[in-house]
């Protein structure tokens, strides 16, 4: 399979999706907001071993509600889930949600990753400020955003690099899309060992994140587990994205393709699913195009794993330096 992006190579070569972020340079975090003009079909997958959610249960495929209004990835741990609250409370004033007898109630599952102890200013007083960025990022909703340092990675961190905001998109040949977004704070490594190298790259297209392919031969240490702290006190971390197509999916179905995508993650992180991350993969799919058969299918689950491998790699490429860093920017190495 070779891997052709949109236009854009963004999330938002799914018609009908926006991307909204926000950040505070004090706090060193942000949130990313995933707008559905029209509601979506969603489901989600959580591989890792801390998540922190909001509204997952309802994703799940036996349960009622079908469609989402939007996505929340935030920063922040636990206090990051009231981000969710301020993309909800734009959508309730824009009269966007499921209608429930006289009331629109906004559909806002969430998703959140530590980074708590980034060198941030996490003295906020009574409340955290997640509600207000989380409504922020709705507001600046739109198809154009930008990568790296921005949104839910604002002030995300790696095995010995910055994270950051990645996104990608793979138009299939029948001309089905799928892209993700990611905002990646593993506490495992992205790059082979000690080098530049990305575990991502037998994915990438074109040179979208450098174009450096595999090392050849493999160092030494590409074996060694490389991890973001050694303090067990620090283990707190979480890579979290979203998988969209605009191909018609039944709930079961955006279950399996979140489900798939996780392989991406592990073939651009490792280790991942530790017990000190939060990996999770929302799935969604607008149903603009048909539903694909049993063969086109594989296809889609496919592509939807390598373009979330992508999306990571290209979000740790991105993210630039900071004031703040505790990890050098990728682009900063030798």
């Amino acid at each position: 399979m070779s891997f052709t992006p949109g236009p854009r190579n963004l999330l938002t070569d799914i018609a009908g999706l926006r991307v909204g972020a926000a950040h505070d340079e004090a706090l060193n975090s942000g949130v990313t907001a995933v707008l559905c003009d029209t509601p979506a079909v969603a489901s989600v997958q959580v591989m890792g071993g801390a998540p922190g959610t909001r509204e997952t249960d309802l994703l799940e495929p036996h349960n009622s509600v079908e469609t989402v209004n939007a996505l929340v990835l935030s920063g922040g741990s636990a206090f990051g889930l009231d981000a969710a609250s301020g993309v909800q409370a734009w959508l309730r004033e824009h009269d966007i949600g499921l209608q429930v007898h006289d009331q629109r109630v906004p559909i806002v599952p969430a998703a959140i990753l530590f980074d708590l102890v980034n060198g941030g200013d996490k003295g906020w007083g009574r409340y955290p400020p997640y509600r207000e960025l989380g409504y922020q990022a709705a507001q600046n909703a739109a198809t154009a955003f930008e990568l790296g340092t921005a949104g839910a990675g604002y002030g995300a961190l790696t095995a010995g690099l910055k994270g950051g905001l990645g996104s990608a998109s793979t138009r299939l040949a029948d001309g089905t899309t799928v892209a993700a977004l990611v905002a990646v704070n593993a506490v495992g490594s992205v790059t082979v060992g000690s080098t530049r190298h990305f575990w991502a790259a037998p994915f990438e297209a074109g040179s979208e994140f450098g174009g450096l392919g595999l090392p050849s031969p493999l160092p030494d240490d590409a074996g060694r587990v490389r991890l973001k702290f050694r303090d067990p006190g620090l283990a707190a971390n979480t890579t979290i994205a979203v998988v969209a197509t605009d191909a018609a999916l039944t709930k079961a179905e955006a279950k399996r393709l979140a489900v798939t995508a996780h392989d991406g993650l592990a073939r651009a992180i490792w280790p991942a699913h530790t017990p000190a991350d939060g990996d999770l993969v929302f799935a969604l799919a607008t149903g603009a195009r048909p539903a694909p058969d049993s063969v086109a299918m594989m296809e889609l689950y496919a592509a939807g794993a390598a373009t979330l491998a992508r999306a990571i790699a290209r979000g740790v490429y991105a993210a630039r330096p900071g004031p703040r860093d505790l990890m050098p920017a990728w682009s900063t190495l030798g």
